[in-house]
């Protein structure tokens, strides 16, 4: 029996669950879930973030969720674009809010010097595009004290002094995510890369960075369509890095 897609997408709420990335996975091999689909847990026993750091976050207190989308528009080597409108998504919800949100190369999201946000994306591929893509994202909003080794996190509520509807919230950031998916499925990826490049943080001025030889003065010059950042020394030479390969100090 063929499966059908359901046509409107599902906020599934769970009071605990591993991941909700994982989750995703498990619910996918048993049924169809609608494009941008939500699980939404209340805590998260094992949450990771990029190359397997771990988030930390209290039970109740911010937002665990993962979407599910089907961007088979989008080629395989172009996935970045996925990324940049996920934070881009966050950026907007949260400037709702307080100033200085800023994107941290590829997909952090930091006020000023501390992170408020992590995302773990985890592409599927046939042939040359993308068949599926599982967001995962962890939002600190309501958490007012960090016990974990995570060096500079931060909360909305930290931020303004202010407790916030986690619903409210996530509601806030479905209307941004999806608007933004529109534009992504009417080929408007410029504009929305051009957002990220005004988005960055550190984007403006000469900072310190690390890589494998040693620290170094440099500017963001460019964000490449395949996610790459290519870094402009003061020497006027550049250098080109993937995810993990340069460090900001």
């Amino acid at each position: 029996m063929t499966k059908t897609m359901p046509e409107q997408p599902e906020v599934i709420r769970l009071r605990e669950t591993v991941s909700t990335n994982d989750y995703i996975k498990v619910l996918l091999a048993e049924r169809l879930l609608a494009e941008g689909s939500i699980v939404v847990a209340e805590y998260q026993t094992g949450g990771r973030g990029q190359l397997g750091n771990v988030w930390e976050s209290e039970a109740g207190k911010n937002l665990l969720f993962s979407v599910v989308l089907y961007p088979d528009c989008i080629q395989a080597n172009q996935q970045f674009i996925i990324s940049q409108m996920a934070a881009l998504s966050i950026c907007r919800t949260l400037s709702e809010y307080t100033d200085d949100v800023r994107v941290k190369w590829p997909n952090d999201i930091y006020w000023k010097d501390k992170k408020i946000c992590g995302m773990l994306i985890e592409n599927d591929i046939i042939g040359n595009a993308i068949s599926k893509s599982i967001i995962g994202i962890g939002l600190n909003i309501n958490q007012e004290v960090f016990t974990g080794d995570a060096p500079n996190p931060v909360s909305l509520k930290q931020i303004t002094g202010q407790a916030y509807n986690l619903d409210d919230m996530l509601h806030n950031f479905r209307r941004h995510f999806y608007s933004m998916y529109l534009q992504l499925l009417q080929d408007k990826a410029d504009d929305m890369r051009n957002e990220y490049r005004t988005m960055l943080y550190r984007g403006e001025g000469v900072f310190k960075y690390k890589d494998a030889a040693g620290e170094f003065n440099a500017i963001i010059a460019d964000i490449e369509p395949m996610g790459h950042l290519v870094l402009q020394l003061t020497d006027d030479t550049f250098r080109r890095y993937a995810f993990k390969e340069v460090s900001f100090i």
